[in-house]
């Protein structure tokens, strides 16, 4: 605050020349505002009843579309066709299912997916925890340019044509592998788990070091134990990426007996007559009793349905590993 002016003569203005008086309206406002919020903090029904609303509201968008595709997986033709948008189930039938589980077009793919996610996973994670071990440490010659190299290929890529020449000189055309090893290491996973190990208290591992152990011992008995988080939050990525193998498969693997489930689901989307599912008298027998859209729907399902029930057994560790992996070191 400003120490008031003099006069001319040498004495102090009045004490109202110093300080413009408060309107009233101001003083009013200021004090309905005030006691509006108290009134908010004494009774925060009405705020809480918007927040739920909503959220309410959000979620049944969210919910309704993935309602609706299990409905009709689960309801017999006639249901189908008489109603466009089921939001309650009038009669169920598994007869779509059984005939996704007689097919073995799709049982193929199903194989052929679970072993892209549980092979690729593994890979992915033994390639990129010690990466980032690595670079977790200062004494790493070359630390920053090799982290400069890896955020450069976060922002850039060479494109699906020279990915193509590299995979097609490797012989890796129109195989399993093609799937698996151009996402063998991710710029992001490896820097979010580089972080969490930055993040980690390093008297613990110097203190194993003055007690003898070895820098292998370090990494199985400190480090792994205490990643566990981060671990299983970037190995829940590498698994979503490949149980979702779509991009890889569509380029690079021709044989529909080494397509992924995604691949199959989406010729199957398309194909509207079933007519590559199996022999003609088997569709026209089950169209008897299905519609496309109830194969369809039971795909869509049958493709989801595992993710679903993994994540909530993995969520816990989600976002601990998130939150301390995506702290800068």
């Amino acid at each position: 605050m400003t120490k008031p002016s003099r006069r001319r003569n040498g004495t102090r203005p009045a004490q109202a020349d110093v300080f413009d008086p408060v309107p009233a309206d101001r003083i009013r406002k200021i004090v309905g505002s005030e006691r509006y919020s108290s009134r908010l903090l004494r009774n925060p029904l009405p705020i809480d009843a918007l927040i739920y609303l909503v959220l309410t509201v959000f979620v049944f968008i969210l919910i309704l579309p993935v309602w609706s595709v299990i409905l009709r997986a689960i309801s017999p033709r006639y249901v189908v066709e008489a109603y466009p948008l089921l939001l309650w189930p009038k009669e169920i039938s598994f007869e779509a299912f059984k005939y996704i589980a007689r097919t073995p077009k799709l049982i193929n793919s199903f194989n052929v997916t679970v072993f892209i996610t549980v092979v690729g996973t593994l890979l992915n994670l033994l390639f990129t925890v010690p990466a980032a071990y690595s670079l977790s440490k200062n004494k790493v010659p070359g630390i920053r340019a090799a982290m400069l190299f890896i955020i450069v290929t976060m922002l850039f890529g060479a494109g699906i044509i020279p990915l193509f020449m590299v995979m097609n000189g490797l012989g890796l055309i129109d195989t399993i592998w093609a799937m698996i090893l151009p996402s063998l290491v991710g710029g992001f996973n490896l820097i979010l788990v580089r972080n969490f190990i930055w993040n980690l208290p390093k008297e613990l591992e110097e203190s194993a070091l003055l007690d003898g152990a070895s820098e292998a011992q370090v990494v199985t008995r400190i480090i792994l134990p205490l990643s566990t988080p981060i671990i299983v939050t970037i190995g829940l990525f590498c698994a979503l990426g490949h149980w979702n193998q779509f991009y890889f498969a569509l380029f690079f693997v021709f044989n529909p007996n080494k397509w992924p489930l995604q691949l199959v689901l989406r010729s199957i989307i398309f194909d509207t007559n079933l007519s590559g599912m199996t022999d003609i008298e088997q569709m026209l027998f089950r169209r008897r009793y299905m519609s496309p859209e109830n194969i369809q729907a039971a795909c869509i399902v049958f493709a989801t349905l595992p993710v679903l029930l993994v994540y909530p057994l993995l969520q816990k560790y989600f976002t601990k590993g998130i939150m301390m992996g995506a702290v800068k070191g």
